[in-house]
């Protein structure tokens, strides 16, 4: 598991990481030999559940989701998120970072914060458990819309404070999401190990996006999502195929039957 990490780490400044989010075997599978990273996100709570927020997500659901992409994965480093409310103090966060690790064979989990999370995350991590930080906008704190971080001096100063305190905390990577380009390229550049951005611009060292949205199966207007699919037409159209063929008995045919 260690070396999976080690070759993430030593990509910085050598190529880009990939990284896309995936929910279930069937994506894991048709996306694993492209990734460098799959990540099961708590994401999900509003992709696949609606959810207005990603607190609604419990351990449970993250845990089934993440034991059907873990049968989809060859290759790719596995990341799964912890949950809201599964990493409040170290020795709940470790308990349950075992959980999900024995229960899903993931390689790593990620956790959103900074200072307020650094003694959890150096408990984990000195407990050998591989983690993710993530930085900038942090969903399970977000009340309201989401707004892009480090546009004023106290915000890059905190930012970066944290990234430099994650990474001495032993995170082998940092989620940065909606972060301001030059903060972004600033914290990348200081750090020796990888940043993976969403809508924090080509500086960092590679780049995350949300599978439903890249594929076109996730209406959404966020300004950093580019569609680089559109599944959902093509659902579509399979259905209406389908609909056709059984309402003038064209399916099935002898070839279809027992």
């Amino acid at each position: 598991m260690r070396s999976k990490i080690k070759k993430i780490i030593n990509k910085k400044n050598k190529s880009k990481i990939i990284c896309l989010t995936a929910y279930s075997k069937n994506i894991a599978e048709a996306i694993d030999p492209f990734t460098d990273i799959i990540l099961v996100g708590d994401s999900l709570g509003s992709v696949l559940y609606n959810y207005n927020t990603t607190r609604n997500v419990t351990l449970h659901t993250m845990i089934e989701h993440s034991k059907s992409a873990r049968q989809g994965i060859k290759k790719s480093v596995m990341v799964v998120d912890m949950p809201y409310m599964t990493y409040k103090n170290k020795s709940e966060a470790l308990r349950n970072a075992k959980k999900i690790i024995k229960q899903t064979k993931c390689d790593a989990v990620k956790l959103e914060g900074g200072s307020s999370i650094s003694k959890v995350i150096e408990h984990l991590v000195k407990n050998k458990i591989n983690v993710m930080g993530h930085l900038g906008i942090l969903p399970q704190n977000v009340k309201g819309k989401f707004k892009a971080k480090g546009k004023t001096n106290s915000e890059r100063k905190k930012i970066l404070n944290d990234a430099k305190l994650l990474q001495k905390k032993g995170v082998f990577s940092i989620v940065l999401e909606c972060v301001e380009k030059t903060l972004s390229k600033e914290i990348t550049n200081t750090l020796k190990i990888p940043t993976i951005g969403i809508g924090s611009s080509q500086y960092c060292d590679g780049q995350v996006l949300v599978i439903d949205d890249l594929i076109g199966l996730n209406e959404t207007k966020i300004k950093f999502v580019k569609k680089f699919g559109n599944i959902k037409k093509n659902i579509s159209e399979a259905a209406y195929k389908f609909k056709k063929e059984v309402l003038r008995k064209k399916y099935p045919t002898k070839k279809h039957s027992y």
